[in-house]
């Protein structure tokens, strides 16, 4: 005999804190989507960025030759770097393995930064205005674990977490902003050569 009643009562529903943040998030990016205050900014760079002689290089950067964007691969260092050193400055073991790993992010950061802007100069305002705060984001990442490294070579590892765990929290906001860029607004990828 079964004795569990399967509950079918119209209970009102309670939005949870994941709801509730998802919905401020999503609020959020729409009124950056239709916020054209930096349209100016944006237009003037990526003519800027267009105009570049790059050549072939334009096409490399853009994945062309993958048939996807090289940005979201190029990406994979930085943030691997930089995830692995908060990782290695948690448990006991030595200093200079997080140290290493930050530096190895720093070098990562520089062609994954150019792809992403090779990308971002043929977006169209809507998606340009969530790309530029993508960039933004990434480039307080660089600064924080900038001054990360500087601290962790002079001797400062408590001061070098700390700015690394700053850097660690741009970098999820930055890739929130990437994936929403990627993923909600459909960038795809560029049409073959």
């Amino acid at each position: 005999m079964n004795t569990h009643v399967l509950d079918t009562s119209t209970r009102s529903w309670t939005p949870s804190v994941l709801d509730t943040a998802s919905a401020w998030w999503l609020t959020a990016l729409d009124r950056i989507e239709r916020s054209g205050a930096a349209d100016p900014a944006i237009r003037l760079l990526q003519r800027g960025i267009r105009s570049l002689p790059l050549g072939e290089a334009r096409d490399l950067l853009r994945g062309r030759p993958l048939g996807h964007p090289v940005h979201p691969v190029l990406v994979q260092v930085p943030i691997g770097c930089w995830l692995s050193a908060a990782v290695l400055d948690i448990a006991p073991a030595g200093r200079s393995a997080p140290t290493t790993l930050t530096a190895v992010g720093l070098a990562g950061a520089a062609p994954a930064a150019v792809a992403g802007w090779a990308d971002w100069a043929d977006l169209p305002p809507e998606q340009a205005r969530v790309g530029l705060v993508h960039a933004v984001s990434n480039v307080a990442a660089v600064a924080c674990y900038t001054a990360s490294l500087a601290a962790r070579l002079r001797g400062h590892s408590a001061k070098g977490r700390l700015w690394s765990l700053g850097g660690l929290a741009a970098v999820a906001m930055s890739g929130a902003l990437g994936g929403h860029v990627a993923y909600r607004q459909a960038v795809g990828p560029h049409p073959a050569a």
